[in-house]
C-alpha cells in the first residue's frame, strides 16, 4: 500500500481540529504539519514535506503566497464557514463539504494559480527600458507618454522602476503618493485592480495618468509579478496606451524563491507590445547599451540613444552611433534623441513635460517622431488603429 498524501494544515480558529481530524480520517491522506501561520505553510510546501496544503481566511493571504505554494509543487484548498472573498479572488478552491475528496482533487487536478484575469483589453503596453547609469530612462517614458496625450490617446504613465522611482518628481508630483506599492499590494491581497487603479492614477494632463513610484527602494518586495499579472487587463482596459518606466536590471536567470528585485522589469518586458530601449551617447554607455541589447529576449526593441553630441561621438555623431550599434549588437535602426540641456532643465525645474515647458525644443520633436511610430506599432501588435477618434 502506497504511502498517505501529506496534507499541510493552515487553518486559523476553532475550525482546525475538525480540518486535522476529517483529513486523518481518510486512509490516503495524513497532516504532516499544522502550522501556525501561512509563512511557515509556505515554508513547509518548500520544503517538499506536503503534496496540499489546506487554508483559511488570513491577514497575509495574498497573490505571492498563493504563487509560492503553486510553485512548490503543491495543490491548495480552501475551508470557511461563510463567505471567503479573498480565497475565492485568488482561484483558491474552497471544500465546503467532502474536504477529503476536495484534497485528493487538488493533488489529481491542480487549480490554477489564481482566477484566470479578465481577457487583456485593447490597450497597448509599452515598456521603456535600458542600460544602467542613467541614459535618461524616465526622461524618455514621461515625455513618450505625454506626447501619446496630446495624440488623442488615453495614456497611463506607471513607474516601475524598484531602484529609482522618479516618475513623481518629473511630473510635479508629491513623492509620498501611494502610487504602485498600494496598488500591487492591494491587487496581491484580491482587490478590484479597476477600482485600486481609479483611485491612485492621478490626473496630470488630459488623458494622462500616472501611477507614482515607490516612495523608498526599499519596498520594492511589495510590488512583485503576480501582483502585476493581476494589474495589466485593468490597465489595457482603462487605458488606450500603457507606457511603464522600468528599471535597468533585467537578470532573468535562475534565482532562489521568493520575490525578486527585477521581478517588475521582467514583468513589463514580458507584457509588453513594444519596447524602447534607452542608452547614453557616451562611449561606455554605448557598451552597456550593447551588452543589454545581446542580453534581452524577446522582440527587437526599438532603440534610441539619449544625449547624442558632437563632442562625444564625432562630427556626425547620429551615424557614428548607428554604425557601432549595428556592427556589434545587429541593431538596424536607431533613433537619436539630442542633447537639449536647457530644456531637460526647464521640465526638471517645473516639473512638466517637454511639450509644456519646451513645444519646439529638437529633444520633444524626436521623441514626438519616435513616439508615433512607437504607439502605432504597439497598438498594430493589439489589432488597434493607430490613431483614435473622440
Amino acid at each position: 500500500m502506497s504511502a498517505p498524501l501529506g496534507v499541510i494544515v493552515a487553518v486559523r480558529g476553532d475550525g482546525e481540529a475538525a480540518v486535522v481530524a476529517e483529513v486523518d480520517a481518510h486512509p490516503r491522506l495524513a497532516v504532516v504539519r499544522r502550522c501556525a501561520d501561512l509563512a511557515e505553510a509556505v515554508a513547509v510546501a518548500r520544503a517538499g514535506l506536503g503534496s496540499v496544503v489546506v487554508l483559511s481566511e488570513q491577514p497575509h493571504l495574498d497573490a505571492d503566497a498563493v504563487a509560492a505554494i503553486r510553485a512548490a509543487g503543491a495543490g491548495l484548498v480552501g475551508v470557511a464557514d461563510g463567505a471567503a472573498p479573498r480565497l475565492e479572488a485568488l482561484g483558491v478552491p474552497i471544500a465546503r463539504t467532502g474536504l477529503a475528496e476536495a484534497v485528493l482533487a487538488a493533488v489529481d487536478r491542480p487549480a490554477p494559480d489564481f482566477v484566470p484575469p479578465p481577457e487583456r483589453g485593447p490597450g497597448a503596453v509599452i515598456a521603456v527600458w535600458g542600460t544602467g547609469g542613467a541614459p535618461g530612462r524616465t526622461t524618455v517614458a514621461v515625455n513618450l507618454a505625454a506626447e501619446s496625450a496630446l495624440a488623442g490617446h488615453r495614456t497611463v504613465l506607471v513607474d516601475l522602476d524598484t531602484y529609482g522611482a522618479s516618475v513623481a518628481t518629473a511630473v510635479g508630483l508629491a513623492d509620498e503618493a501611494p502610487g504602485i506599492a498600494a496598488v500591487a499590494r492591494s491587487a496581491a491581497r484580491g482587490e478590484d485592480a479597476a477600482a485600486l487603479l481609479a483611485r491612485h492614477a492621478v490626473e496630470v494632463a488630459p488623458r494622462l495618468r500616472v501611477v507614482t513610484g515607490l516612495t523608498r527602494a526599499a519596498r520594492w518586495p511589495e510590488v512583485t509579478a503576480p501582483a502585476l499579472e493581476r494589474l495589466w487587463p485593468a490597465l489595457r482596459a482603462q487605458a488606450d496606451v500603457v507606457v511603464l518606466d522600468l528599471a535597468a536590471p533585467a537578470d532573468g536567470g535562475p534565482h532562489g524563491p521568493g520575490p525578486r528585485r527585477d521581478g517588475a522589469t521582467l514583468a513589463g518586458l514580458g507584457e509588453a507590445d513594444a519596447v524602447v530601449a534607452v542608452g547614453g551617447a557616451e562611449p561606455h554607455q554605448l557598451v552597456r547599451l550593447v551588452h543589454a541589447l545581446l542580453d534581452l529576449d524577446g522582440p527587437a526593441p526599438v532603440v534610441a540613444v539619449n544625449r547624442i553630441r558632437a563632442s562625444v561621438a564625432g562630427v556626425r555623431p547620429e551615424d557614428a552611433i548607428a554604425a557601432a550599434l549595428g556592427r556589434h549588437a545587429g541593431v538596424a535602426e536607431v533613433w537619436p534623441l539630442p542633447w537639449d540641456l536647457r530644456a531637460c532643465d526647464a521640465a526638471a525645474r517645473d516639473g512638466r513635460t517637454l511639450a509644456e515647458v519646451a513645444p519646439r525644443s529638437p529633444l520633444r520633436r524626436a521623441i514626438a517622431s519616435m513616439a508615433e511610430v512607437v504607439i502605432a506599432a504597439a497598438r498594430a501588435a493589439r489589432g488597434e488603429p493607430a490613431t483614435v477618434t473622440d
